[in-house]
């Protein structure tokens, strides 16, 4: 059968059980569009407002629900709109496949109307990237694009595609995805030796901790990494993307580790005798101090990517392949151990150092408000967040029970991402109640999404904490910088009630303790109206745990 090249892109996006795609159209999809529509009724389209939008939401898409997530835009500035979402997915390791529109083959390299060299651009931030200048080699290269985003540690795939090889018609085969759509990567086999070497270290550590990150979760290992801790009477931290992959209501959980993270997993990193990393890239916001983390321990490293094993700490026992297969042969190797004197020493920690905020009944204190989401939505929302300290009290005080309830930009830390990626989320899952907690220096950069919200009858809140400042910075400024506020005070008048009714979301507004459970109970109730409830906080307000710059994880401040 032969169909346009642009049905075929369709006819593969239907293969790989694609049902929603986000983007924005342009001169050079127009023939994909064209297609898109034919297919209205098979594949959902979702027009956002802007292409970082469209990109922030497929990722959101993609991190709530496990599946591939896809965008669309034309060429030149569709697709370099594209490129901080593509990245915000490569850090984080997401499944993303984005499909631009170029100008026709005859036209490349001339200077043409709205042509840029895309491929090129995304080459470092990308798993992979195509050009398509060839129609008979479209369907494959879709194929594969999709492969290479999921297998082993997923990451967003880049095809760009020439206008003409969509609207060439070219014969068209279906066929089931399969193995044979990529080369899979080849891990180095763990031999024996080193399993038995891992599995001694373990039953042999008197100080053992089990750092979970997202690789944890992308794995779907969860269970295995609860069965280690129990067994081996293991106290569990997770990184920022990993929460979730232990249970935050867990008896041996302590909380985040790192430049936010608890006082008791910090203390437990620096005084471990074994460290055990899970799906983790030992990123600067976890180990600070190179020279000070973990300094008497062990260190073990189970990842899917061997470039990632020894890149910024030295490993001892380095793991690399399949985390839930690995996790299954060292679990039957562990010795069960039950009360020991070191899970003693990390509740007295707890104890003694709790997460802590003022809490006056008289002020409106972001850590309250993340309380009492958790409490009103029975700790099971899904949520998402965009950038600085709510994206902290966000992670600190809400407690997370499942991989792909946090959704929040790690690696790249980027503003505006939460409400694209919420759109995404809720599309993605329509059974659960997903909330954008935002900052208001976030929440300002790509605002315009909440017409996307609105026009899609999305049952979204975005909880915006409004201090009228970009308040991370301001802590910085405040605590290392004299009181220099210099360019982080945002006071612009903004009613963002009036803001969120204009484009059609109900607005509340809340600046007592008082109002928040009635606020929240509101929009918790509504079923096809986005809800922004502007909670007036204080500018001073602090994220507390923190590492000072430069400082070990062991000297962290809490006040």
């Amino acid at each position: 059968m032969k169909i346009l090249g642009a049905d075929i892109i369709i006819e593969c996006l239907k293969e790989q059980g694609v049902d929603t795609v986000f983007g924005y159209p342009g001169g050079q999809a127009i023939v994909i569009y064209d297609a898109l529509y034919r297919a209205r009724n098979e594949i959902r389209h979702i027009l956002t407002s802007h292409e970082q939008g469209a990109s922030h939401a497929a990722d959101g898409y993609a991190r709530a629900t496990g599946k591939v997530g896809v965008c669309i835009a034309t060429s030149g500035p569709g697709a370099t709109n594209l490129v901080t979402g593509i990245a915000t997915a490569y850090m984080d390791s997401v499944p993303m496949v984005a499909i631009t529109g170029q100008v026709p083959t005859g036209l490349l390299g001339k200077d043409s109307f709205q042509e840029v060299d895309i491929t090129g651009i995304t080459m470092p931030i990308t798993k992979h990237n195509f050009i398509v200048k060839d129609v008979t080699k479209l369907a494959d290269t879709i194929r594969k694009a999709f492969a290479i985003a999921r297998e082993g540690r997923p990451g967003p795939v880049l095809v760009d595609i020439c206008k003409d090889v969509t609207a060439t018609e070219m014969e068209y085969t279906p066929r089931t995805p399969g193995k044979d759509d990529y080369i899979s990567n080849k891990y180095h086999e763990i031999s024996g030796e080193e399993f038995e070497a891992a599995i001694k270290a373990i039953n042999s550590a008197f100080r053992p901790v089990i750092l979970s990150g997202a690789g944890v979760g992308i794995a779907g290992a969860e269970e295995e990494v609860r069965s280690l801790a129990e067994s081996a009477c293991i106290p569990v931290s997770t990184s920022l993307m990993g929460m979730g992959t232990f249970p935050g209501t867990h008896e041996l959980f302590m909380g985040m580790v790192g430049m936010h993270g608890t006082k008791t997993s910090n203390y437990a990193v620096h005084n471990c005798d074994l460290f055990i990393a899970i799906g983790n890239r030992f990123s600067d916001r976890i180990v600070s101090k190179v020279s000070s983390f973990a300094p008497g321990a062990e260190v073990m490293h189970i990842d899917v990517d061997s470039a990632e094993v020894g890149k910024n700490i030295s490993v001892d026992y380095p793991l690399v392949g399949n985390i839930k297969q690995i996790l299954q042969t060292l679990i039957k190797g562990v010795e069960p151990k039950r009360d020991t004197e070191w899970i003693s020493k990390v509740n007295a920690w707890k104890e003694k150092y709790p997460l802590k905020y003022n809490k006056s009944s008289e002020v409106l204190r972001p850590q309250y408000i993340v309380e009492r989401l958790h409490e009103l939505t029975h700790g099971d929302a899904v949520i998402t967040t965009e950038v600085g300290q709510h994206q902290m009290w966000a992670a600190q005080y809400y407690k997370y029970t499942r991989f792909r309830q946090f959704v929040s930009s790690g690696g790249l830390g980027t503003m505006g991402y939460g409400l694209g990626a919420c759109i995404g989320a809720q599309l993605g899952r329509p059974d659960k109640k997903v909330i954008n907690i935002a900052g208001d220096g976030s929440f300002r950069m790509n605002l315009n999404e909440l017409a996307t919200a609105v026009e899609y009858k999305l049952p979204i809140i975005i909880a915006l904490f409004n201090n009228r400042a970009l308040g991370m910075v301001r802590q910085w400024q405040e605590l290392f910088y004299d009181s220099r506020f210099s360019q982080t005070t945002i006071d612009r008048g903004t009613n963002f009630k009036a803001l969120a009714e204009a484009f059609g979301a109900k607005g509340i507004n809340v600046t007592h303790p008082d109002q928040v459970d009635g606020a929240i109970r509101a929009a918790l109730s509504e079923t096809d109206t986005p809800v922004l409830i502007n909670f007036e906080i204080d500018k001073d307000d602090k994220v507390f745990p923190i590492v000072p710059p430069g400082a070990g994880i062991n000297e962290v401040v809490d006040c």
